[in-house]
């Protein structure tokens, strides 16, 4: 368990703020306490600054987990953000889109989200950002990344792709035999 380093952090911090913007602060100054990020196997964790001082009594061998995992980085040090992130960013979310509900489950088997799925998406929307994925009853399902602008939603053909798939509420059950 360390702190990030500055080209961790930055890499962290881009791909958070392509689904809360600036509510990054909000992350980290929380009113039940101080929160921090911190890298351990690859694996970026999201824990107060309570549990960290708990957790640095255990031996980096011994240490299996701790905290919220956001995500982790690749082989080629890309960071990649897991569906155990979704509690934290989707209250914070600034780009939305709701899904029906017959596309609800095609997406938590993990398939992209077409124009003829989509119940609404938030105003202004642009080409490119990240957003989090609901359902018409406002329950979160996951994230992407918007593959039309939403200007570009209203004209678009029924089979066309809005929203790239990156994490779903279902991934747990989709590798759960690559677990075992």
């Amino acid at each position: 368990m360390r702190p990030l380093t500055d080209e961790e952090t930055t890499q962290l911090f881009d791909k958070l703020s392509k689904f809360i913007g600036e509510n990054i602060q909000l992350l980290i100054d929380r009113p039940d306490g101080m929160y921090c990020f911190r890298y351990h196997r690859d694996r970026v964790y999201y824990v107060s600054e309570k549990n960290m001082k708990r957790a640095a009594s255990v031996t980096r061998k011994h240490l299996v987990s701790f905290g919220t995992c956001f995500g982790k980085f690749t082989k080629t040090k890309q960071f990649r953000l897991h569906v155990t992130a979704l509690d934290y960013l989707a209250p914070y979310a600034k780009y939305k889109v709701w899904v029906k509900s017959g596309s609800e489950q095609s997406f938590l088997y993990g398939n992209h989200v077409l124009k003829s799925g989509l119940g609404r998406i938030t105003e202004s929307t642009e080409k490119y950002q990240g957003v989090v994925v609901y359902s018409m009853s406002d329950l979160p399902l996951g994230f992407g990344v918007a593959a039309k602008s939403t200007q570009e939603c209203r004209n678009a053909d029924p089979m066309t792709i809005l929203v790239f798939h990156q994490a779903d509420i279902g991934e747990y059950i989709r590798n759960e035999d690559n677990l075992l």
